[in-house]
């Protein structure tokens, strides 16, 4: 991986990192991205079980510590991303193998659009509510002309799950976008996951929200410095104030106390 010079490959394994009582995945941004691109079409291809690939930040240390059922889920994943910049600051203090960069689901999602696009990767967006899951399914085919959005479905479907699950069945999506925010949106894919026809299965949180323009994100020092949850608390405090109020504090203190916590229980993940 990134952080010894070589490449993300489908057929080598993620090696993790253990910050705060979470795996963090060595791998960089662009790295993720290559291997996405190639791996979610050749797994739909070959009927392979779908890779679960989840993201780690303050909010998740801290409901990882706090809830069973989140900590389950998480358990499942074949990849856990670095979407805060506290998990790379702290696996460069605390690990002999850190975490290149951070890999903002954001960046994520529209850095891999115009190569999706160029790859003919399908996308199946799922999550939030209809005008903002149609808006951002326009916005995406802006930004990035050709790109296949398959199917999209909002967030609102319980009860519905079996026809949701269709419905991705039907799409031929290769990638799917799963934004119903934590811990919904693991305990689903991790639930659901073997009935998915799909190659990855992204979580994305309120992702369809920052596409759209709904949600604003950070000035760029601000995320280079992590400081976006700051911006967003103060954007959208109605929301977010009580969260970040509550898990940052208590994230950093998981952080410090397993300081020592040996990486060497983490193996690498498929």
């Amino acid at each position: 991986m990134a952080h010894d010079g070589a490449p993300a490959s489908p057929d080598r394994p993620v090696p993790h990192v253990r910050v705060g009582g979470v795996d963090a995945a060595a791998i960089s941004l662009v790295d993720l991205i290559g291997l996405m691109l190639e791996d979610a079409p050749a797994r739909r291809r070959s009927g392979l079980a779908p890779r679960l690939v989840f993201d780690v930040n303050g909010h998740a240390i801290s409901l990882h510590a706090r809830s069973a059922e989140y900590r389950a889920a998480m358990e499942q994943a074949d990849l856990i991303h670095a979407d805060g910049q506290v998990i790379v600051a702290a696996s460069r203090l605390f690990r002999e193998t850190p975490v290149p960069d951070r890999s903002a689901t954001t960046d994520l999602f529209l850095d891999s659009l115009i190569p999706a696009a160029e790859r003919q990767v399908r996308y199946f967006l799922l999550g939030a509510t209809e005008d903002v899951n149609a808006g951002c399914a326009a916005r995406v085919r802006q930004i990035a002309p050709g790109l296949q959005v398959v199917g999209r479905r909002n967030g609102f479907f319980r009860g519905e799950e079996e026809e949701t699950i269709a419905a991705i069945n039907a799409s031929g999506a290769d990638v799917l976008w799963v934004g119903l925010g934590k811990p919904l949106e693991q305990v689903f894919s991790a639930r659901y996951r073997d009935r998915l026809d799909v190659g990855w299965i992204v979580t994305c949180g309120g992702l369809f929200n920052y596409v759209t323009g709904n949600y604003r994100r950070a000035p760029l020092w601000m995320q280079r410095h992590g400081l976006e949850w700051l911006h967003r608390m103060l954007t959208n405090p109605g929301q977010l104030a009580w969260r970040y109020i509550t898990t940052n504090p208590h994230a950093l203190w998981r952080i410090w106390k397993l300081r020592h916590e040996s990486s060497g229980s983490t193996p690498p993940r498929g």
